[in-house]
């Protein structure tokens, strides 16, 4: 394809064969999420992005990386020493990204409290009707 058939080409999330719905997979992924908005605060190397985000293992974490590093979102800078020194940082395209995440995961944090109390009505009213 070529550069003026990329531009001309309109994006569909709802279509199924639309590339921005795999985007879309990428970035919205538990994994891609957090690591996005972990990336947003600096450059991380591979072990202590992994520790800023709890819970990812090695593999998944490594995949996401390489995900979202393909989409244009997250540039990797290996150093050609031993043992290899590598780097992760967010691209222009990836800090717009992180920085949106960053504010629907604000919305969620705040929202906490109400949404704790939901489940415990709706859970209430299930076992009432059971």
């Amino acid at each position: 394809m070529t550069d003026a058939e990329h531009e001309a080409l309109i994006a569909d999330v709802f279509t199924v064969a639309c590339a921005s719905r795999t985007v879309l997979e990428h970035v919205t992924g538990r994994w891609g999420v957090l690591a996005l908005v972990a990336l947003d605060d600096g450059v991380f190397r591979f072990n202590a992005l992994r520790r800023r985000v709890q819970g990812v293992s090695e593999k998944m974490l490594a995949q996401t990386l390489q995900a979202l590093e393909r989409d244009g979102f997250v540039h990797r800078e290996a150093r050609p020493t031993i043992p290899p020194h590598v780097e992760y940082s967010l691209t222009s395209a990836g800090r717009e990204v992180a920085q949106r995440l960053r504010g629907l995961i604000e919305v969620l944090e705040a929202g906490v409290p109400a949404v704790l109390a939901a489940q415990a009505r709706y859970d209430e009213a299930k076992t009432a009707s059971a």
